[in-house]
């Protein structure tokens, strides 16, 4: 297996452990959507709590480059501590929800 499809695999079982802690009700809906094609991994919730539009990107991972690029975070795990215990060598991950700048400064991959 490549190392593309590896890392597909890795955050594919990220999320959906992730999302398997989440609560799905009649009102509001967690969605995991799996993009292989064009390697866009998001964790969201969609519905309404009472009169409040719910619409939320919980996290969120694309595959660019060969690397793995951490959006979007909402929650309390460290999704790219966990992927590094997974096989995936730290350059090879990017908090892209980190500014440019900052990422130097970061134990992980710059872009």
């Amino acid at each position: 297996m490549d190392k593309v499809a590896k890392y597909r695999e890795y955050i594919k079982t990220l999320l959906t452990r992730y999302t398997s802690y989440d609560i799905s009700n009649d009102e509001v809906e967690v969605q995991l959507i799996l993009d292989t094609e064009r390697d866009h991994y998001q964790w969201m919730n969609v519905g309404w709590q009472h009169f409040n539009r719910i619409y939320r990107c919980v996290m969120h991972f694309d595959i660019k480059d060969g690397k793995i690029w951490l959006q979007q975070n909402l929650t309390d795990q460290n999704p790219a501590e966990e992927l590094v215990k997974m096989g995936v060598p730290r350059e090879d991950i990017v908090l892209g929800l980190q500014p440019p700048y900052k990422r130097q400064y970061t134990d992980y991959g710059v872009a």
